[in-house]
């Protein structure tokens, strides 16, 4: 993977930790930007266009979680990819920044080898889905539309965070197929993440409340499939 085409914005308030990634990434051959708050961030996420923004969670103003849900509003940065960083480990903060649009989770104190591993395997699932996915996946009465990143159910337009929406468009792929909660895991957060044993479920009860759909069924002790 050539990481030169690749910039990242990087997010966080301590100047200190902002040179340390920004030195190691560089050397790595990406090319970094900085912010030191989240209104700064999406002034330069709308200038630059980043395909990766790396973002503190606790910061003064304007948190990493609302900066995120703002970023994830802007057209042009739907498929922008968010690595959050925080010194919390608990689920709840894990499960907001996932319902926040987050793609990743890295506790501090941050260690530059896995934090670029991570990033390296990041982009490369995200190269490798891009190149193979439709743009639409069409089933029942749903159209799922990864060009514009909406769902359009019989005429109607619906807007969902992007994991959300990966999880639809993964569960729709194959319908009637069983998805077990490993195979959701591994494709939708990745192997090298860590979250809570209730994430899945959460993204899957919101995902019926903004729909409406009673199609994405639980197969107890194993996991969700799409039924039409």
């Amino acid at each position: 993977m050539d990481v030169s085409k690749f910039s990242i914005l990087l997010v966080d308030d301590e100047v200190d930790v902002l040179e340390f990634l920004s030195y190691n990434l560089k050397k790595e051959g990406f090319k970094v930007l900085t912010a030191t708050n989240g209104k700064e961030a999406v002034k330069k996420a709308v200038a630059e266009l980043p395909q990766l923004i790396i973002l503190d969670v606790m910061m003064p103003e304007m948190d990493g979680v609302a900066t995120c849900e703002e970023i994830k509003q802007i057209p042009e940065l739907k498929n922008t990819l968010v690595i959050f960083l925080t010194a919390r480990g608990e689920d709840y903060s894990q499960i907001a920044g996932f319902e926040a649009g987050a793609d990743d989770y890295v506790t501090k104190p941050i260690k530059p080898k896995l934090l670029i591993s991570r990033v390296k395997a990041l982009l490369r699932r995200y190269q490798d889905k891009n190149d193979s996915t439709p743009d639409q996946l069409e089933v029942k009465d749903f159209v799922i539309d990864s060009e514009r990143f909406i769902v359009i159910n019989k005429g109607n337009e619906i807007i969902l965070p992007k994991k959300e929406f990966e999880l639809l468009r993964l569960l729709a792929s194959k319908p009637n197929k069983v998805f077990t909660r490993e195979e959701i895991f591994s494709k939708i957060w990745g192997d090298n993440v860590i979250v809570g044993d209730r994430t899945i479920d959460v993204h899957v009860r919101k995902i019926r409340e903004k729909i409406g759909i009673e199609n994405i069924t639980t197969v107890k002790g194993v996991g969700y499939k799409f039924e039409v």
